[in-house]
């Protein structure tokens, strides 16, 4: 499966976000598609993930009641819409394909795309 980051961008304190992961591939492998993100000098962090079918999200608690995830598998996008923004969210966006394992590892994860800069200024 091959994914495609969008929609990063600057925003001050406050303003929303929506980032796009626009994937392709594989039809017969069944992925969750999880977003991930890296701050300079920090390791990559999870952030939400969803199932196949769009149904079943879970997110990380630093983000739980601001962002929220979800999919249109017709139009083969997860959409993350980011509100609230804080400067701590400022980092490299990615979206990764998972085939299977633990959601909220990034070792798990089979592919990923190429990162989408949000940075929050005060």
């Amino acid at each position: 499966v091959q994914l495609v980051e969008s929609g990063g961008g600057l925003v001050q304190a406050g303003e929303s976000l929506r980032l796009s992961c626009e994937y392709s591939g594989r039809a017969e492998t069944t992925y969750v598609i999880g977003w991930f993100r890296q701050a300079p000098g920090k390791e990559r962090e999870y952030v939400a993930a969803v199932d196949w079918n769009g149904i079943i999200t879970e997110y990380a608690d630093s983000v739980r009641g601001r962002f929220i995830i979800s999919k249109n598998n017709a139009k083969n996008v997860v959409l993350l819409q980011m509100n609230g923004l804080e400067t701590e969210d400022t980092a490299v966006y990615y979206c990764g394909a998972l085939a299977g394992g633990t959601w909220r590892i990034a070792a798990n994860y089979d592919t990923w795309g190429q990162g989408t800069q949000v940075t929050v200024s005060t």
